[in-house]
């Protein structure tokens, strides 16, 4: 399978299981604690199979940076985290940085 489409099912596993763990109410709750285990299994086992193919620095950076931008703003909507102003533009600046580096090239070996 591509490895950016396994890259995007490995952020959806790492955004679940991050947010099963609010949830999970440290650990409290046993079905948001499964979840947690599983997704954040099987997220490390789909970077194993994308890292394969394409470098581990960008892949981290995508992996990492969206999975901070999805959580602060899911957080937000199902948590009703606070989400200053400059913490959106922190996102935005991450999001930047994600997108710089993409149209670089650096995805390729």
């Amino acid at each position: 399978m591509n490895p950016w489409v396994l890259l995007g099912f490995a952020i959806a596993t790492e955004v679940t299981a991050t947010l099963s763990l609010r949830a999970s109410d440290g650990f409290k709750r046993l079905g948001f604690s499964i979840v947690v285990i599983v997704g954040y299994g099987l997220s490390f086992w789909l970077l194993g199979l994308i890292l394969r193919e394409l470098p581990s620095g960008v892949v981290y950076a995508i992996w990492s940076g969206f999975g901070i931008a999805i959580i602060a703003v899911a957080g937000r909507f199902l948590f009703d985290d606070r989400l200053p102003i400059a913490a959106i533009g922190g996102i935005a600046l991450i999001l930047v940085g994600i997108l710089t580096i993409n149209l670089s090239g650096a995805g390729g070996r």
